[in-house]
């Protein structure tokens, strides 16, 4: 069956992670330390970022979680508050700071206008709030190309549950097997298997590396710029059939 939808992961796909979310993480691990530097580091390191080289674990909250799961690790330290009442706070910080240091993917902004342009349902499932989907997309003016977005906080339940895949679906009236899912985490590529789409493509502009995520793509790509050019993408659905699900 032909594929007629793209849904798309948001950080390390289609914001670049490196430039938006390093200065960010460490705002929110000072944010849940009180202003402690110490203490911060050590909730960095929870969190799945080393505060002196800044590389990343792939699949660590920080990486790939959702406010929770990053207010969880953050919380598992004992001089830390509970979770439930990081969490509002993270939050903040987090949609402040994508306000303030989003920065796209080489290529994504041309990349997502031409497959706009060729007729594909886009859409966007993220771990992050929806508020987040705003705060780092709107100031780049591609949000107009999406038919559907949402957050871990959008009623579907987060990655890698199906909820979002599936609602995507059904708001473009596609069949789970027109739908490809493109992310760079292993929480990306498992809600689209679990959902059951019909193709699911790892990109490496993310946190993760070939051996994280080989063994859930069906493609692996360097970053969504490449995505144009796949033969799967190549041609544009059919306007009769882009309804049929």
């Amino acid at each position: 069956m032909a594929i007629r939808g793209i849904l798309f992961d948001k950080d390390g796909t289609i914001v670049d992670y490196w430039r938006t979310w390093l200065p960010v993480n460490r705002a929110a691990a000072l944010h849940a330390a009180g202003g402690d530097a110490g203490l911060a580091a050590e909730l960095l390191r929870l969190g799945g970022q080393d505060p002196e080289t800044d590389r990343i674990t792939p699949g660590a909250p920080l990486a790939a979680g959702d406010l929770m799961d990053i207010a969880r690790a953050f919380a598992a330290h004992p001089d830390v508050a509970a979770a439930s009442e990081l969490v509002a706070g993270l939050e903040r910080v987090f949609v402040a700071g994508a306000a303030a240091h989003a920065a796209l993917i080489d290529g994504a902004h041309a990349t997502i206008e031409e497959l706009h342009r060729r007729g594909f349902r886009l859409g966007i499932a993220t771990n992050d709030c929806a508020a987040g989907i705003e705060a780092s997309l709107a100031q780049h003016d591609i949000l107009g190309c999406f038919d559907f977005a949402a957050g871990c906080d959008s009623g579907y339940g987060a990655k890698p549950e199906p909820g979002m895949a599936l609602a995507f679906c059904e708001a473009v009236s596609l069949a789970p097997t027109e739908v490809a899912v493109v992310g760079d985490a292993v929480l990306d590529l498992a809600m689209g298997r679990a959902a059951g789409v019909g193709l699911t493509v790892g990109v490496l502009s993310g946190t993760s590396g070939h051996e994280d995520l080989a063994a859930l793509a069906d493609v692996m790509l360097g970053s969504i710029a490449d995505l144009p050019a796949r033969p799967e993408l190549r041609v544009a659905p059919s306007p009769r059939l882009r309804g049929e699900g």
